[in-house]
């Protein structure tokens, strides 16, 4: 009889987790140990969010880890003092020119198969199907390699990568609500009751149920609630 290998999940790329901050830790304690010690996670501070544009002087201490320039950014704080909508609208924006970029690199191509279904393979039967085939695999489609040499002759920030093709070809207003999203909410998010949410793996289906549940917690939020964005230590 042929045993089939139990199909193995990628886990997720998590860099960055939005924490909803108890009422009582006071933003002076939210140092590398305290974070390990009140969330379990290892990480730094890291300003992820945006400060309101009419943030007054004596609102500034209710800040976490405010950084000068326009727009204002910082790690966190009160909802009622974060532009969350500001950021939305710039990052679905920004969004937006990506894709066309993205649509202009990939014409005439077809549809890529996304990295992850080859991470699942590899990971079902590694000795069948080992990494450096899962990866040249990938890179073989034609719609790769025209993301690749887009990024090999226009390099920096801002470019279509390989690791959103599965958001790119899901279409513009998708990508824009992806990249809207999930520039408020981060990979995951620590609610304020501790649950932990996140996405299963890097797939656009997870993806997009993490970013359901995240956006559902962060409209539940009182305007006075803190949050509080990390980059983890994924060497930890």
């Amino acid at each position: 009889m042929t045993i089939v290998p139990a199909t193995v999940t990628p886990a997720p790329t998590i860099a960055t987790m939005v924490i909803c901050l108890p009422d009582e830790l006071p933003a002076e304690a939210l140092t590398a140990h305290q974070l390990r010690t009140h969330f379990g996670v290892t990480g730094t501070l890291t300003p992820l969010f945006w400060a309101v544009p009419q943030l007054r002087l004596w609102q500034r201490h209710q800040m976490i880890g405010l950084r000068k320039g326009r727009p204002i950014p910082c790690a966190g704080g009160p909802v009622r003092l974060l532009d969350l909508h500001g950021m939305r609208h710039a990052a679905a924006i920004g969004a937006a020119i990506r894709y066309q970029i993205w649509e202009q690199a990939v014409h005439g191509t077809r549809a890529a198969t996304p990295w992850p279904t080859f991470e699942t393979r590899h990971l079902t039967d590694p000795q069948k199907y080992p990494y450096d085939t899962a990866v040249a695999d990938f890179h073989a489609q034609p719609r790769v390699n025209a993301m690749r040499l887009h990024a090999a002759v226009t390099p920096g920030p801002g470019q279509p990568g390989v690791g959103e093709l599965e958001m790119y070809q899901a279409g513009q207003m998708a990508y824009q609500h992806h990249r809207a999203a999930s520039a408020v909410v981060g990979d995951a998010m620590l609610t304020i009751d501790g649950h932990k949410l996140a996405p299963v793996s890097d797939s656009l289906t997870h993806r997009v149920t993490y970013l359901e549940q995240a956006l559902r917690h962060l409209d539940t939020l009182e305007p006075g609630q803190r949050l509080l964005a990390v980059a983890l230590d994924t060497t930890a």
